[in-house]
């Protein structure tokens, strides 16, 4: 399940692409899988043990094409450890929410990208979070979790800020804005609450199924309910 949508990202065999905050890997490997040289990135090394496995296992079975690449790498998005200009696209998917200082972040992926390269930064979007926050501070306050909330405008000028200038903009997994305020209602450590475990489930399924029906009644539900607000951008200054 990709928040990022890699045809508008523009992705492409033999690109080079950082996944920034790569968590469980669900870019990196859909980007390997277009024969893409992937840098995956994480402050968590549990994370990039797994991820880095999976990759193995696509480029060594063949769904990965033959020349793509995986690289994984523990850091800090504040402090890349790249040259200026080392990627095409970078992905930063429900990353900078996470950082207090979020300006570091976006200046380090506009100079690590080359000119003209693209970024696709998601984050949770405002009206969604805004509920999530008000029915739980255990859902944000806590180490590592939410610091801020974006408004669409506050992070497209962010990223103006730095020369990454908004492309697109798109909001992405509206059945999914349902089940977080089921958790946040029930308690987000609740693992046996029985309306989000339910709920739960039908998200699984969809997942594993991908019925037509349901993923054209999130289509239609994304611009009103999605909760996920997605945004591409391209490096307008060398």
């Amino acid at each position: 399940m990709l928040t990022v949508e890699l045809d508008a990202l523009g992705v492409a065999a033999g690109d080079r692409v950082l996944d920034l905050g790569c968590g469980t890997g669900r870019h990196a490997y859909a980007a390997l899988e277009r024969g893409a040289h992937v840098v995956a990135l994480d402050l968590d090394p549990s994370l990039l043990h797994e991820v880095g496995a999976m990759c193995a296992a696509l480029i060594a079975e063949g769904p990965a094409p033959e020349g793509s690449s995986a690289t994984f790498l523990c850091g800090d998005a504040t402090v890349l450890p790249f040259a200026d200009g080392s990627f095409d696209h970078v992905i930063a998917s429900e990353v900078l929410e996470h950082i207090p200082q979020d300006s570091l972040a976006i200046r380090e992926i506009a100079r690590v990208l080359r000119p003209r390269g693209r970024v696709a930064v998601t984050v949770p979007r405002w009206w969604p979070e805004r509920v999530c926050w008000a029915l739980s501070d255990e859902y944000h306050a806590n180490q590592g979790g939410h610091v801020r909330i974006y408004r669409d405008r506050e992070l497209t000028d962010k990223l103006t800020e730095h020369g990454l200038r908004s492309k697109r903009a798109h909001h992405a997994h509206a059945l999914h804005a349902p089940y977080w305020w089921l958790k946040c209602a029930s308690g987000v450590r609740d693992g046996d609450a029985p309306l989000p475990k339910l709920y739960h489930r039908m998200l699984v399924w969809q997942i594993q199924k991908r019925r037509r029906s349901l993923d054209l009644v999130e289509r239609a539900l994304n611009p009103l309910l999605g909760k996920s607000l997605v945004v591409y951008a391209e490096k307008i200054s060398a």
